[in-house]
């Protein structure tokens, strides 16, 4: 029965569609979207709206040096220079770096391991070195500040060797030069003057050699005196005739 039914009525026989929709285009890039037909851009083109161009600063016209004149002036950059200018008054050993890369656990080892040696480092910007140093007696000392810097301050001169000491298991740090009793020295000389002896010890030889030159003088003022005693005495205990005159022809020459 069922076979007549579906050959009485094809339409009911169950069949796969012949039409099948399938979508061939690829992944839509936003990024970069497909240009768009020419009459579609023209039409975009035509309606993209225009919004009117906000008014110029007065600014952009003025020059460099009106809008550096114009700037106020922070007056904490005051305070730090004050502060700068007075560990120089009230340092008898200024030691000036440049710095490499450095990671601020290397630089706070550095730090404490100086302040073990009562010595303080230090970092300015540039702007506040030049505020603290023009026109006094450390202005020679800008051109060390055109990088990376830093600078260790010290009460005691004779910490240079310790200085040196420390900062040579620090490659980071490249000595430039100082300042020492309000001189300025080269890297070169102040390794020199840490090879120098100790106040006391420099004290200590200007003592020895003053004495040795007295005593020279003493020496040879009474060298004539004390030969002619010696020629009396040997003459009074009847010695030879020969010595004595050997020591009296010597004692005229």
């Amino acid at each position: 029965m069922a076979n007549l039914i579906q050959k009485g009525l094809p339409l009911t026989s169950a069949r796969t569609p012949l039409l099948q929709l399938m979508r061939h285009r690829g992944k839509i890039n936003i990024q970069r979207p497909k240009e768009p037909h020419y009459e579609r851009a023209r039409v975009v083109a035509v309606t993209q709206p225009k919004y009117p161009e906000p008014p110029k600063a007065l600014t952009c016209f003025q020059s460099r040096a009106q809008r550096t004149a114009a700037q106020l002036e922070n007056p904490y950059n005051a305070i730090i220079a004050r502060e700068v200018r007075n560990w120089l008054d009230h340092s008898r050993l200024v030691a000036i770096f440049h710095l490499n890369s450095i990671t601020a656990d290397e630089i706070f080892r550095v730090r404490v391991q100086l302040h073990k040696q009562n010595m303080h480092l230090k970092s300015y910007g540039r702007k506040i070195i030049a505020q603290a140093v023009t026109g006094t007696q450390y202005e020679a000392i800008m051109p060390l500040f055109h990088s990376n810097h830093c600078i260790v301050f010290s009460p005691d001169q004779q910490r240079v060797g310790a200085l040196l000491r420390l900062t040579r298991k620090v490659p980071q740090m490249v000595l430039l030069g100082g300042i020492v009793e309000n001189t300025l020295l080269s890297r070169n000389e102040l390794i020199n003057f840490a090879q120098l002896p100790g106040l006391q010890s420099a004290q200590a030889q200007l003592v020895q050699t003053l004495n040795m030159a007295a005593g020279t003088v003493v020496q040879q003022l009474q060298a004539h005196q004390c030969n002619l005693v010696k020629v009396l005495d040997v003459h009074a205990k009847g010695g030879s005739d020969a010595a004595p005159t050997t020591d009296v022809k010597e004692t005229n020459t």
